[in-house]
C-alpha cells in the first residue's frame, strides 16, 4: 500500500493531493520524527549532553521511513510508537539513547494531530482565497450584466450578475474569518505527558524553570507560538 496518500473509500474521489498527502503515512510519520528532532535540539539547548551530531544524523533520516521493519518491530512489542523509535533508531545509530528522551508516546501522536490539522486548515484557507479572487474578477466583470433577481422561488425586480455574486463572496469572507480565526487558535500541545504532566522532564533536568520552557521552546520550532497551558489526564491515570 502506498505510504504517501492517506486511503479511505472517500480518498480516492473527492480530496485534493495536497490534502491527500498531509493525511498520509508518510506526512504523520515524518512530522513524528521533526519532533523528536525538535525535542532533541530543545534538551540540548537546556544543557542535556546531546551532540550535533546525533541532531544532524536524526534529520537526514526524517523522510527515510521502513515500513516493513516499523511493521515488523510492532507486532513485536505491540506498541507504533515504540516501533518508530526503534527503526530510528537503525537509522540514526548515534542518536539511538536520546531518540524520544523523557517523552511519552502523546509528544508525537497528539502533537502531530494538531500540526496535521493546522496544515489542513491552511491549505482550505488558500483554496478559499483562491475562490474568492475569481469570483471577484466574475463581479466585477459582470457588475454591469442585467438579470432578473428572485425572491421566495420566483422573479423580482432587476439587478446584475455581478451584485448576484457579491453575495457569493459575502458568505465565502465570513467563511474565511472563521478559518482564520481557528488558524490564530491553534495550539501545540508541547511535551507534556500522558497524564499530562512533566514529571519526567523533571526528573531529567532537576530544573523547574527549564521545564517550563521545554514547551515554548519546542512549540516554536514546529511553527507554533502558543501552547495548551494544561493537557487532560486520560485512561492510563488512575482514579480514587
Amino acid at each position: 500500500m502506498e505510504k504517501n496518500i492517506y486511503s479511505t473509500p472517500l480518498a480516492g474521489r473527492y480530496p485534493s493531493k495536497e490534502m491527500n498527502y498531509i493525511w498520509s503515512d508518510d506526512s504523520k510519520y515524518s512530522t513524528w520524527r521533526k519532533l523528536w528532532v525538535a525535542l532533541s535540539q530543545t534538551e540540548k539547548e537546556l544543557g542535556i549532553d546531546i551532540t550535533d551530531e546525533q541532531i544532524n544524523e536524526m534529520k537526514a533520516h526524517v523522510q527515510d521511513i521502513d515500513y516493513e521493519i516499523v511493521a515488523k518491530r510492532e507486532a513485536e512489542c505491540r506498541h507504533d510508537v515504540m516501533a518508530h523509535v526503534y527503526e530510528f533508531g537503525l537509522k540514526a545509530p548515534s542518536a539511538k539513547p536520546i531518540i524520544h528522551l523523557g517523552a511519552t508516546s502523546c509528544y508525537v501522536t497528539d502533537n502531530t494531530d494538531i500540526i496535521l490539522m493546522t496544515q489542513a486548515l491552511k491549505l482550505v484557507k488558500n483554496k478559499l482565497v483562491v475562490v474568492i479572487n475569481h469570483l471577484k474578477q466574475f463581479a466585477e466583470k459582470y457588475k454591469a450584466t442585467t438579470c432578473l433577481g428572485y425572491t421566495h422561488f420566483q422573479p423580482a425586480q432587476l439587478t446584475t450578475v455581478g451584485k448576484r455574486a457579491t453575495l457569493w463572496l459575502q458568505d465565502l469572507l465570513e467563511d474565511l474569518e472563521e478559518l482564520e480565526f481557528v488558524e490564530s487558535h491553534m495550539k501545540l500541545l508541547g511535551c507534556k505527558g500522558t497524564t499530562g504532566t512533566q514529571e519526567s522532564f523533571m526528573k531529567l533536568f532537576k530544573d523547574e524553570e527549564k521545564v517550563k520552557q521545554i514547551d515554548s521552546k519546542i512549540a516554536q520550532k514546529m511553527g507554533f507560538d502558543k501552547v495548551f497551558a494544561v493537557s487532560r489526564t486520560n485512561v492510563y491515570e488512575k482514579s480514587g
